[in-house]
C-alpha cells in the first residue's frame, strides 16, 4: 500500500531532480531539492485538514485528486495562478506578465515580477486568512464527539449557537486586521477578505446542497456495521458522490491554495526562476497529495483522534499569521513550525488516550473475567459453605480481589 500511494511521488521526484540538474546544472538541481523540501516540511497539517475532507470522498474521487488535483495544485496554483494575481493587482496585461516572470531583470514600473507579486500580499494573505479562519472557526463551533482542548471547545460550542457566528468573528478580524496591518491598503484587505468569505460559504452551501448519502464504511453486506473494539472507536465515513463530490475537490483545491500562497512569495527569497520554483514545489505538493491519501486509507485519523483537531488549530494559527504577515515580514519557517507543533502535540494527545482507552478495556475484560469466575464458585460451594464461610459465598469479596 504504501509504495502504491507514493510511487507517484517518487517518480516525480527523480524526474524532476533529473530535469533540474539537466536544466539549470548543479545549482538548480540543489534549488529544486530545497525548495521540496521546505514545501514537504512545512506542510504536514495541510495533510491532515485534506484527508478530514478526503475520507468523505469515494476511491474514484480519491484518485483523481492525487492526479488531476496535482496537476492543479502543480500547474494552476503554484505556476498560473501566481500570474493571474500579479496581473489583476498591478493591473498588467498577460503577456508582459510572462515577459516578467520569464526573465527576473525585467522591469515594470520599476518592479520585478517577484516584486509586483510581493506587493500583491496583502490581498492574497487577506484572502487565505479569511478563507482558512472560517474553517477554523466552524469547527471549533460546531458540536464535536470529542474535545480536545475542553474549556475553549466547550465555551466555543455553547456561543456557537449564535446564527453566522463564524461568519461575524471572521468579518470583524478584517475589520481590526484593515485598521491594525493594512496601512493604506484597507480597502484592499477588506475587499479580498470579504471574497474569501465568500468563496467559503459557496464552496459549503454547494456541498451541503448537492451531497449524496453514499453506503457508511464498515457496513457487512447484511446491513450490520462492523464495530471497531471500544477502546479505538471508528467513524463511519459516508463517500459522496457526483456534483457533492466534484465540489468537495474544489474545495479541497481552493484549501491547498490557501496554505500555499505564502509559500509561492517565499520561494523568490530562494529563486527567481518561476520554474525552478514550480517543479520544487509541484514535488512537495505530490507527497502532501500521497500523505493526505495515505492517512485516508490507513485510517490515521480514526485511530489518532485528536489530529483533526491539531490540524484545525494549526489553521487557525495560520489565518492569524497571515493576516499579520500583511504589514510585518514572517518567515515561513515560524508558520511551519507552529503546524507541526500542533500536530504532534495532538499525536501525543492521542496515544495517551489510546492507551488510557485500551487499559480500561483490559481492565473491563479483567473485572468481567473475574466476575464470572465468581459466580462459578457460588454454584460450585452451594450446600458446603454458610454465608461468608469462603471466598465463593461472599461475592462481595470477589468482586473486591477482582478489582
Amino acid at each position: 500500500m504504501f509504495l502504491r500511494t507514493f510511487g507517484w511521488s517518487f517518480g516525480v521526484t527523480l524526474l524532476g531532480l533529473a530535469a533540474a540538474g539537466y536544466l539549470w546544472g548543479a545549482d538548480g538541481f540543489g534549488v529544486v531539492l530545497i525548495l521540496a523540501i521546505l514545501e514537504i516540511s512545512l506542510s504536514f497539517d495541510n495533510a491532515v485538514i485534506n484527508a478530514t475532507v478526503l475520507r468523505r470522498m469515494s476511491p474514484f474521487w480519491q484518485r483523481i485528486f492525487l492526479t488531476v488535483g496535482v496537476l492543479v495544485a502543480v500547474f494552476g496554483m503554484r505556476l498560473v495562478f501566481p500570474l493571474l494575481v500579479v496581473g489583476l493587482t498591478a493591473h498588467i496585461a498577460p503577456l508582459t506578465v510572462l515577459q516578467l516572470a520569464l526573465d527576473s531583470s525585467r522591469t515594470y514600473h520599476g518592479l520585478s515580477y517577484a516584486e509586483h507579486l510581493d506587493a500583491a500580499h496583502p490581498a492574497i494573505a487577506a484572502f487565505g486568512a479569511a478563507f482558512l479562519l472560517m474553517i477554523f472557526l466552524e469547527f471549533l463551533a460546531g458540536e464535536k464527539e470529542l474535545r480536545w482542548f475542553g474549556p475553549v471547545e466547550r465555551v466555543m460550542e455553547r456561543f456557537g449557537r449564535i446564527e453566522r457566528l463564524p461568519v461575524i468573528l471572521t468579518l470583524g478580524a478584517l475589520l481590526l486586521a484593515s485598521r491594525v496591518f493594512a496601512g493604506g491598503r484597507a480597502e484592499t484587505v477588506l475587499l479580498a477578505g470579504v471574497a474569501g468569505v465568500v468563496t467559503y460559504l459557496l464552496a459549503t452551501g454547494l456541498s451541503d446542497r448537492f451531497e449524496a448519502v453514499g453506503v457508511p464504511d464498515g457496513h457487512s453486506e447484511d446491513g450490520d456495521a462492523d464495530r471497531a473494539p471500544a477502546s479505538r472507536p471508528k467513524r463511519s465515513a459516508v463517500h459522496v458522490v457526483g456534483k457533492a463530490a466534484f465540489v468537495l475537490f474544489v474545495y479541497l483545491e481552493i484549501l491547498d491554495a490557501s496554505f500555499s500562497f505564502d509559500g509561492v512569495v517565499g520561494a523568490f527569497a530562494v529563486s527567481q526562476n518561476i520554474f525552478e520554483i514550480a517543479l520544487g514545489l509541484g514535488i512537495g505538493a505530490f507527497y502532501i497529495r500521497s500523505l493526505t491519501v495515505h492517512l485516508v486509507r490507513r485510517g490515521t485519523l480514526d485511530d489518532y483522534v485528536y489530529l483533526e483537531h491539531g490540524a484545525h488549530y494549526a489553521i487557525g494559527a495560520l489565518a492569524l499569521i497571515l493576516m499579520a504577515s500583511i504589514r510585518y515580514e514572517i518567515p515561513e519557517v515560524v508558520t511551519g513550525l507552529i503546524g507541526v507543533a500542533f500536530i504532534a502535540l495532538a499525536l501525543y494527545g492521542s496515544v495517551l488516550r489510546n492507551r488510557r482507552a485500551d487499559a480500561m478495556a483490559d481492565a473491563e475484560d479483567s473485572d468481567a473475567e473475574d466476575s464470572e469466575g465468581a459466580d462459578d464458585g457460588e454454584n460450585g460451594q452451594d450446600g458446603q459453605d454458610g454465608p461468608g464461610g469462603g471466598v465463593g459465598g461472599n461475592p462481595v469479596v470477589s468482586r473486591s480481589i477482582g478489582l
